[in-house]
């Protein structure tokens, strides 16, 4: 599905990073960063820009090497793994920080992923995500199709734990991102450290 989605000769959701990313940047410890689901590389190509050492995985190989096309166009470099999360070892105390950028996936999968989390960041690492929560549906401006594929702030409490989370929260804001996100988003907001 996601190799067919970003076989587009343009980047389905644009080349310039999130906002949520955007605005919060500086929270992130200027090191080893890894991006979850970063499809064309918008995320991990802005961050490498910036100095962070950094490593983009999904499980689209199209979207990854049009990732890889962005990084040279912009002059940086970064890592690209080719993996499914449902599989896909975050290691120990690996991460300096983890961007989590609309990575919406089977409750199952999300789970397990969300547990490995706080093991897979250093002391002082942080998590910036930001996922669509289940009223996005009725915007219908982009994300997943269904309810369970979504987020929502009090869940997320639960999941990220012990990660202490200095902002969680759910708001309604305008997200332009390419063609596939573009309008009113109902998203929940995460930073946590460990």
């Amino acid at each position: 599905m996601w190799d067919q989605r970003y076989a587009d000769k343009d980047y389905v959701y644009g080349t310039e990073p999130n906002d949520f990313l955007l605005s919060n940047v500086a929270l992130l410890p200027k090191s080893k960063v890894l991006c979850l689901a970063d499809g064309e590389g918008r995320n991990s190509v802005y961050l490498a820009s910036l100095g962070y050492d950094v490593t983009a995985v999904d499980n689209s190989l199209v979207g990854l090497e049009k990732a890889q096309k962005l990084a040279k166009v912009k002059g940086v470099s970064i890592n690209t793994v080719h993996a499914d999360l449902a599989d896909y070892d975050l290691g120990i105390q690996k991460w300096d920080a983890i961007v989590s950028i609309f990575c919406h996936v089977p409750p199952f999968i999300r789970l397990d992923l969300h547990s490995k989390i706080y093991p897979a960041l250093t002391n002082g690492g942080v998590l910036l995500l930001e996922a669509y929560t289940p009223k996005q549906l009725e915007f219908k401006t982009g994300g997943p199709p269904v309810a369970a594929l979504t987020m929502q702030s009090e869940q997320l409490s639960a999941e990220l734990r012990p990660l202490k989370l200095k902002l969680n929260h759910e708001i309604v804001r305008d997200v332009i991102e390419g063609k596939g996100h573009h309008g009113q988003g109902a998203v929940v907001q995460v930073i946590g450290i460990r």
